[in-house]
């Protein structure tokens, strides 16, 4: 799943493409939302909340997804732009959204203002001058009114890439959880914008158990400061992970194999890498038998 950093990389592109110019067409490919007219609505700004993205827009309205597992956001060039929003800022102003089409959708669908526009996979359609936004494979897609954007991510802990990010209140929020650290960091109530890549990563650099279900104040806190500078240096591009994708391989600090293991609730259970000899011993659900290095083939 995309984490924090791949989905601020995302937000900044099309905060690019799209802040400030009039959306001239628009589909949104979703259950409930395929009547939904956002064309002359302008996009005011694209914001990143923890795994989130939020397009709002001068009508008060604000287009939020989230891209789960496969989903991502396309840039590319319009290339038959329409001359004019296809309908009147008067009846925008009046209705917001209302259930009239945006154009023909048999254009829409070969691919009339955008080459990619015709992809079975696309869930939303953006279509601005001279770039347009396509939505692939989204997880999840909602139209919301902007002033009640906490309906979809009032439930998330601090930003771990904000720019006002309050390390002592993360920290606060991981103490006390009652169970794993490791479950706990993924846990997007206590800290937002952290999966599995960079929860392995700090709970690594940082020599902690991903198991241990007590740590002191100071621990917790260097740990999400840890995880923040790790993060904050792939979003500007640097740093490669050192244990996350590295089970059955030696590890690059003492030599020994790395494991990897699930950690979390049953019906939410994630894979976490780990270094038994740099992290202080087995996972409780790792038996410690040999495993092959991941992405190995195995012999038939």
């Amino acid at each position: 799943m995309p984490e924090g950093d791949v989905v601020h990389r995302t937000c900044a592109r099309l905060h690019e493409a799209l802040a400030g110019r009039t959306l001239l067409a628009a589909e949104l490919r979703w259950p409930g939302l395929s009547t939904a007219d956002l064309a002359g609505a302008t996009v005011t700004e694209v914001v990143p909340r923890g795994k989130h993205i939020l397009i709002r827009l001068d009508t008060g309205w604000t287009l939020h997804s989230h891209l789960r597992m496969e989903g991502q956001w396309r840039i590319e060039r319009t290339v038959d732009p329409p001359s004019r929003p296809l309908r009147s800022r008067r009846e925008l102003a009046n209705g917001g959204v209302t259930p009239r089409p945006l154009r023909s959708r048999r254009e829409l669908a070969n691919g009339g203002v955008t080459k990619g526009a015709g992809n079975p996979d696309v869930r939303a359609i953006l279509v601005a001058e001279p770039w347009t936004a396509l939505g692939l494979r989204l997880g999840r897609l909602d139209l919301v009114r902007t002033a009640d954007e906490r309906s979809v991510v009032g439930h998330l802990g601090p930003d771990i890439l904000a720019t006002d990010f309050d390390a002592t209140t993360a920290a606060a929020n991981l103490t006390h959880t009652g169970g794993p650290i490791g479950a706990a960091l993924l846990d997007q109530r206590n800290l937002a914008g952290i999966g599995t890549v960079w929860a392995s990563e700090s709970l690594f650099a940082e020599r902690l158990n991903p198991w241990a279900e007590v740590l002191s104040d100071d621990e917790l806190r260097r740990l999400v400061e840890r995880a923040r500078r790790m993060m904050l240096a792939s979003l500007a591009g640097h740093g490669e992970p050192r244990v996350h994708g590295r089970s059955g391989r030696p590890c690059r600090r003492c030599g020994n194999t790395v494991r990897v293991a699930q950690i979390g609730p049953p019906t939410r259970e994630r894979a976490m890498f780990y270094c038994p000899t740099c992290q202080g011993g087995l996972a409780p659900n790792d038996d410690g038998r040999p495993i092959a290095p991941l992405g190995a083939r195995r012999r038939t």
